[in-house]
């Protein structure tokens, strides 16, 4: 299995490119601004044809690059039914920070050709890979999660990879302040579908490093605060 990713970029949103292995098909996960230089170098090292795009949600430092990278490549895109107005208007889920920093600069925004919307617990088959979609609102309406089997030889044993959009980072969570946002639902979301989980499901976030379920349930303090240990901090992480 090949998965590469990377921070693309001002706001250092991961873009992941998977794939059964070299001279594949592949999927991508959350092009964000500035991503498509990086994954037309990921594609062109690794000679891959990208097939699908999945959106993690609908935040505009997500879905920045999905009409392009969509369109460069003949690939279909994937979102939940709640954020998909979100690709042709992100403005209406932007802090007003954000927007600011937009202003003047003429972006237009558009649906790729080719979009499917998810489902909770719909498992998709692309690129030769299955996913397992969770949706998980509180970050965003429509904010999902994808599951993929692991059952690569290593160090570690690793049941499942799990790319997490904003929902979970190493030690903290994604922010319900913006528009569409939602702490208790969040918790919700964090309860229901991250806590029954696995310890060994690896963790690929949409911002910072790489953790695990074992992990976060261990140290993270929102999901100990929905253990009942004392209250988190507020969370600030994302858009």
């Amino acid at each position: 299995m090949l998965v590469a990713g990377f921070p693309a970029g001002p706001w250092g949103t991961n873009c992941y490119v998977v794939a059964t292995g070299p001279g594949s098909e592949c999927v991508v996960v959350d092009p964000g601004k500035d991503a498509a230089a990086g994954i037309a170098d990921l594609v062109r090292e690794h000679r891959l044809k990208p097939v699908s795009v999945l959106v993690s949600h609908g935040h505009i430092d997500h879905m920045w690059c999905v009409a392009p990278v969509a369109g460069t490549y003949d690939a279909t895109a994937y979102i939940h039914p709640r954020d998909r107005h979100l690709l042709s208007d992100p403005m209406a889920a932007m802090s007003p920070d954000t927007a600011a920093m937009l202003l003047g600069g003429g972006y237009r925004f558009a649906e790729p050709d080719r979009v499917e919307e998810l489902a909770d617990l719909q498992r998709v088959e692309l690129a030769g890979l299955e996913f397992v979609v969770d949706h998980t609102p509180g970050h965003t309406q429509g904010s999902v999660t994808f599951r993929t089997p692991y059952d690569e030889p290593g160090e570690h044993d690793v049941s499942e990879l799990m790319f997490s959009g904003d929902l979970l980072f190493a030690g903290s969570i994604g922010r319900t302040d913006l528009p569409g946002g939602d702490h208790p639902t969040m918790l919700r979301s964090l309860r229901d579908k991250v806590l029954p989980l696995r310890d060994d499901i690896v963790v690929l976030p949409g911002h910072g490093e790489q953790t695990s379920i074992g992990r976060e349930r261990a140290t993270n303090p929102f999901l100990r605060e929905i253990a009942g240990e004392p209250a988190a901090p507020t969370p600030n992480r994302g858009l």
